[in-house]
């Protein structure tokens, strides 16, 4: 079944960093597809342009365009967890290198991305 709505996340030039972050957080995540920059393009040729990946079965495209346009805290990931050894995980693993940590179980990734980390009991 083809996915008709996707999360589209704009990069500076960090997309395929920030999808192999995620890869290796979420279990049942991959790289999909990495599409690069043509000769002519407005990045480097060869560049990565378009990351495609999956967490968790629902399907994430990267956009590396520049530094025009920042992630801010009215868009955010929540993920719901089990117990408190899960909750600690993803909050580690997200928070992690440069992340900044919030209240009421928000933090942002070290990429600016905002993420809700929930127990679900």
């Amino acid at each position: 079944m083809i996915q008709k709505i996707k999360p589209f996340l704009w990069f500076d030039k960090e997309a395929e960093e920030a999808a192999n972050l995620y890869c290796s957080i979420f279990k049942n995540s991959r790289i999909l597809e990495v599409a690069r920059y043509p000769e002519g393009g407005p990045a480097p040729a060869g560049s990565v342009m378009i990351v495609t990946f999956q967490l968790e079965g629902l399907e994430f495209v990267g956009l590396n365009a520049g530094p025009l346009f920042k992630f801010t805290e009215a868009i955010s990931f929540v993920v719901t967890t089990e117990n408190q050894e899960e909750t600690d995980y993803f909050w580690n693993k997200l928070a992690a290198d440069g992340g900044q940590e919030s209240d009421c179980g928000w933090l942002k990734d070290k990429f600016g991305l905002s993420w809700q980390i929930t127990r679900g009991d």
